[in-house]
């Protein structure tokens, strides 16, 4: 018999996660044995900062890739939008997971959706990209940051702490509060792996890239290739405004991407169609034309 460890964070949505893909793999592989180490990260500890002030995205994985580097794991499961797109040489993704529900949802406990939100409501989310689109489209909005679990998240919310609240959808359905959703945001351009799950794996790992290349889904692959091409094109992090979101369609993708200000005033954004013969360099194509029609000013001025 096998036995693997699996590295994850130790929060409920991140546990869930991590025995997701142990139920995915035992699927395949019956007589596996399957354990998860829990890893405290940086951006689980530091709780009182908004994201973008405290480093990014590398606050939820560089604590796993170090037990993985030393071998105390096997492998790593991350929420994709997690995963910064330039990995250490020693690392690969070895496979990404079908994608769940990629949008942002809308959660108040007073309002049905975004629309009935009165002039100068609080809307509290952690996200730059989030806030941004939020007050691109109702500039009388206040944000206000919120970091936490999911469990966390709501609590304040149900205490009165906002008036409505916004959150990945994903991680709703996946930890059981789907009915808190009160409707979802698609108008709201995700951020680049929302909703899928990314197995990080010691390059070269021959033996544990053949298990978990079992869980590989091809479609969300290539769609989320693109997405990362785009980000890391614009230099892409928790510090900048911008979305991005590829859906494969037949034989065609669809790519709509955003750069924004962060106070949602200045925002250039576009989408493409292309046959799923033609995506080579599309995320490299299309950030280059987001940073010559003003994204790059945009940027420079952050």
């Amino acid at each position: 018999m096998q036995k693997i460890k699996i590295g994850t964070r130790a929060s409920r949505l991140a546990l869930w996660q991590a025995e997701f893909v142990a139920a995915q793999l035992k699927k395949f592989f019956p007589a596996l044995e399957v354990e998860l180490v829990h890893v405290h990260t940086t951006g689980d500890k530091i709780l009182d900062a908004p994201l973008a002030k405290i480093g990014g995205k590398g606050l939820f994985t560089k604590e796993l890739e170090l037990q993985l580097a030393h071998g105390e794991i096997d492998l790593a499961v991350h929420s994709l939008k997690d995963v910064p797109t330039d990995l250490p040489a020693e690392f690969q993704i070895a496979a990404i997971t079908r994608r769940a529900q990629p949008f942002d949802a809308f959660v108040s406990e007073k309002f049905s959706s975004f629309a009935e939100l009165p002039e100068g409501s609080i809307v509290g989310t952690s996200s730059l990209r989030r806030a941004a689109q939020l007050l691109n489209r109702r500039p009388d909005l206040r944000i206000k940051n919120l970091r936490g679990n999911v469990e966390t998240r709501l609590k304040k919310l149900d205490a009165g702490e906002f008036d409505a609240i916004i959150l990945a959808a994903a991680g709703l359905e996946r930890l059981g509060h789907a009915t808190r959703i009160g409707e979802l945001l698609p108008e709201i351009i995700p951020a680049a792996g929302q909703g899928a799950l990314a197995i990080e794996i010691r390059t070269g790992d021959k033996k544990i890239s053949e298990l978990v290349g079992k869980l590989n889904d091809t479609e969300t692959f290539s769609a989320t290739t693109i997405e990362r091409e785009f980000l890391r094109e614009v230099g892409g992090s928790c510090q900048v405004p911008v979305g991005v979101f590829a859906q494969v369609d037949g034989d065609k993708l669809n790519v709509r991407a955003l750069i924004s200000s962060i106070d949602g005033q200045r925002v250039v954004k576009n989408s493409v169609t292309v046959p799923l013969t033609e995506i080579e360099d599309l995320g490299k194509t299309l950030a280059t034309n987001l940073l010559d029609a003003g994204g790059r000013k945009i940027l420079d001025d952050l």
